[in-house]
């Protein structure tokens, strides 16, 4: 006999696909500022981790901790929507010939369209996710 499937009626996606968005845009941040240091678009230096580190921390607890509240769904939405941002930020330097060539360049613009895409797809799941939290609060 099969067990009845967990999931609400009408949720089309599976509840997890939302902290493996968050999860995979927080662990390419870090490579994606590390990019940023390393081809002279950012100086770095010591107080960076003093806002990247807290910011990402804030992050992953948002998405490990708080993940079935609206708490948590707003922290992954704003999260999405700074990954989402990272490659229209970089559209006019980052995206360009010198870039692609220089070392680590490839990777670096990889970086860019993977925090788009789980950017946006966290953006999009964690607002469902607060639709579906209001209309069953109602």
């Amino acid at each position: 006999m099969k067990p009845p499937s967990t999931r609400p009626p009408g949720t089309p996606v599976k509840p997890n696909t939302l902290t493996v968005a968050s999860l995979l845009s927080i662990i390419l941040l870090p490579f994606h500022i590390g990019g940023d240091i390393v081809l002279g678009l950012d100086r770095g230096g010591a107080g960076l981790a003093f806002v990247v580190v807290p910011i990402l921390l804030v992050l992953a607890c948002g998405t490990l901790l708080l993940a079935e509240r609206r708490s948590g769904h707003v922290i992954m939405f704003l999260g999405g929507l700074a990954t989402l941002g990272m490659p229209l930020i970089h559209r006019n330097n980052g995206f360009t010939p010198a870039v692609a060539g220089s070392p680590g360049g490839l990777f670096f613009i990889w970086t860019l369209v993977a925090l788009g895409v789980t950017g946006g797809l966290a953006v999009i799941l964690s607002a469902r996710g607060l639709w579906h939290l209001r209309s069953r609060k109602t």
